[in-house]
């Protein structure tokens, strides 16, 4: 089974072309499924249920958040009846909406999974490497095979340190949050798929997908500011990875990464 990720969409920029693009990249490599993060797609922060949607009619099977998932208040509602836009599944209970989803595909059923991390994140959440543990431990006894994990985190450390904590058990962990792709994709010891950061899906000038001029002034006046979302070529990153249906190891993982030039967008 042939799984493409594509890390986080950043504003307008961002969505335009994943709405634009998905379709032609999922033929071109083959794809049988996909997510997206998209918790900085609405205007760099959150998401809200009009563009969930519009990237699901573009072809997203599910749709992973982040620790900007709350930004837009019209999406918890919408978290009560939509199953397929995931938030972090260690937030308290009670919190709108679930961090888990199983879908039945023709390969088989496939657990798509949404954690974030804790060190340098903002919100206090519960401890994503103990409920991670007993979760995966239950799709397993289960019996599900394929489970995918959107791991929203600032540390590589920690990203790291979650891949090997569930390698064997999980069959792709992709780290996200920090809009930078990383070139360490691998298959681990025990074959969980593994990469540090997927990357971003946003303005290729442009600092972590913002206006570069805001961003520098802040850092060298230390003054609040607007961080708008940047303008020009869109890069599209991501993974593709491909799992086998009847142990739920992962085949392979590569890293996606294309520039959208002015005159393709």
């Amino acid at each position: 089974m042939r799984i493409l990720f594509l890390g986080d969409i950043v504003g307008e920029p961002g969505r335009k072309s994943v709405i634009k693009f998905l379709s032609t990249i999922q033929k071109e490599h083959s794809i049988d499924f996909t997510i997206v993060n998209g918790e900085n797609s609405a205007g760099g922060r959150g998401i809200t249920p009009s563009i969930a949607n519009d990237l699901f009619k573009a072809g997203a099977d599910v749709i992973t958040t982040g620790d900007h998932v709350w930004d837009q208040r019209d999406l918890a509602d919408h978290l009560s009846n939509e199953k397929r836009i995931l938030r972090p599944i260690n937030y308290p209970e009670g919190v709108p909406g679930s961090g888990l989803i199983s879908i039945d595909t023709p390969a088989g059923k496939l657990a798509v999974l949404n954690a974030q991390g804790r060190t340098f994140m903002g919100q206090a959440l519960e401890n994503p490497f103990l409920i991670l543990e007993d979760t995966v431990n239950a799709l397993i006894k289960d019996g599900t095979k394929m489970i995918f994990l959107d791991f929203h985190a600032e540390t590589t450390s920690e990203k790291i340190a979650m891949g090997y904590h569930l390698d064997g058990k999980a069959s792709v962990i992709v780290g996200t949050h920090t809009h930078v792709q990383t070139a360490d994709e691998r298959i681990l010891p025990n074959g969980t798929a593994h990469i540090t950061d997927a990357g971003m899906c946003g303005p290729e000038t442009s600092i972590l997908g913002r206006n570069v001029e805001s961003i520098i002034y802040r850092f060298k006046s230390s003054l609040p500011t607007r961080f708008p979302v940047a303008k020009g070529p869109v890069r599209l990153c991501g993974v593709i990875a491909e799992i086998d249906p009847e142990t739920g190891k992962a085949k392979s993982i590569e890293r996606y990464n294309r520039l959208l030039e002015p005159g393709e967008m």
